[in-house]
């Protein structure tokens, strides 16, 4: 039954559609980790849920691209929030948006409650988005995805020097003449856009951790941002390969935690034997210091 379901076009396309997912929240997660804005794609995963309830309630049913554009518009209304409470409060931004996250997620509790109360409301298959189900997934909806993750990985390697550049000299980015303003506002704009278009193969609730996961892993694999987008973009897209095939053939498994669970096992991998920072990388290097030091006392 499992050779089947995999010789299955639409099976073949879920798959291909959560590779180029995995590898554009790698890729993106890359820059959002060492902007220190990986939190905020946590806040916007869960700022999208009454997006897609508000979209569903406006028109009456699930049509994935309406439902994203809803989760879009939230999504953007959280982080510009954020932006807003930090600047004009005393409030930390690490405070601001666990208090937007919790808003905004409580709301969209609460309304998709109503909709499931609503007649056909618990056909709506809304609930999938908590979790993640790709099995769930319509060939419009993969087409959708898939697209849509192709095109964010293009514009982040064809802005790679400029993002780049702002990461690690902002003011030599500013003094150079780059639209600093415009290129920092489309980032947000495609974290927010990477994070809404995950949330049905992997849920709300954990599509902060495909974009966190794999970067954190790359870290302890090289020191060049290059190669730890690459290498993130590999670990994204085998997450994302191993966690929809898992669910496509499990029934009733979700997409979401195989993915994320995944993606912590090349976290494990990468901690313990990665040539950078990983454990047993210290361990040999602590060696090597205490004989050198037991030599010098000779």
């Amino acid at each position: 039954m499992g050779n089947a379901l995999l010789h299955q076009p639409n099976t073949q396309w879920v798959v291909l559609s959560t590779m180029l997912l995995g590898i554009a929240s790698g890729v993106l997660g890359s820059f959002a980790l060492l902007k220190k804005q990986s939190l905020i794609g946590d806040a916007v995963a869960h700022a999208a849920l009454p997006g897609i309830c508000i979209a569903y309630l406006l028109i009456g049913e699930k049509q994935l691209l309406v439902l994203l554009l809803g989760a879009t518009a939230t999504g953007l209304l959280a982080t510009y929030l954020i932006q807003l409470i930090t600047t004009t409060t005393r409030i930390k931004k690490d405070a601001a948006i666990c208090l937007i996250l919790s808003v905004f997620f409580g709301s969209g509790i609460v309304l998709l409650s109503r909709i499931t109360q609503q007649a056909g409301g618990n056909k709506s298959g809304l609930d999938h988005f908590i979790f993640g189900q790709a099995a769930a997934m319509t060939r419009e909806d993969v087409y959708i995805m898939a697209g849509a993750a192709g095109g964010l990985i293009l514009i982040a390697f064809l802005l790679f020097k400029e993002w780049k550049l702002l990461i690690f000299d902002p003011d030599f980015a500013k003094n150079s003449g780059l639209p600093v303003g415009l290129l920092e506002t489309l980032f947000s704009t495609l974290l927010v856009i990477t994070v809404v278009i995950g949330i049905q193969a992997v849920g709300v609730i954990l599509m902060a951790a495909l974009l966190i996961i794999p970067a954190i892993s790359a870290r302890y694999w090289t020191d060049r941002l290059g190669w730890m987008v690459i290498i993130a973009g590999a670990i994204g897209a085998c997450s994302g390969i191993v966690g929809a095939l898992i669910s496509t053939i499990s029934t009733g498994l979700a997409t979401g935690p195989l993915i994320v669970v995944t993606a912590a096992g090349c976290f494990i991998v990468s901690f313990i034997i990665g040539p950078k920072r990983g454990l047993i990388q210290k361990l040999m290097a602590h060696h090597v210091s205490a004989e050198r030091l037991k030599e010098e006392s000779l």
